[in-house]
């Protein structure tokens, strides 16, 4: 199994058990791949959602450029409704559960299609 099959089952994993669905494989598989090297290291891997710089990143690099979202308030409100319901207290929020979790809730799944 490579490393990245490896990292996709553990996001798999964080879905399961943090947010309590069962993920759509293929769309978590083109999320993983889109967020590219990324992944392999253990500080980008994650998100630090409370600092507010790394969720500006997150909104102008993902939201923005990535799903051609129109920035505005409902960016922000569904950063904070992912984060919320992610676990604020969760320490390892992945990137790529939160990029997946973010396309999901703009039912921008055909951007990876």
């Amino acid at each position: 199994m490579s490393k990245r099959d490896e990292l996709i089952g553990k996001y798999a994993d964080a879905i399961r058990s943090k947010i309590g669905e069962e993920p759509d494989m293929d769309l978590l598989r083109k999320v993983t791949i889109g967020c590219g090297p990324s992944i392999y290291n253990a500080d980008s891997e994650t998100v630090a959602s409370s600092q507010p710089k790394e969720m500006e990143t997150v909104k102008n690099n993902f939201l923005i450029k990535k799903l051609g979202l129109s920035d505005g308030p409902k960016l922000d409100e569904a950063l904070d409704a992912v984060i919320e319901k992610y676990g604020q207290s969760e320490r390892n929020k992945y990137r790529a559960v939160i990029y997946y979790m973010l396309t999901k809730h703009f039912g921008k799944e055909s951007v990876y299609g």
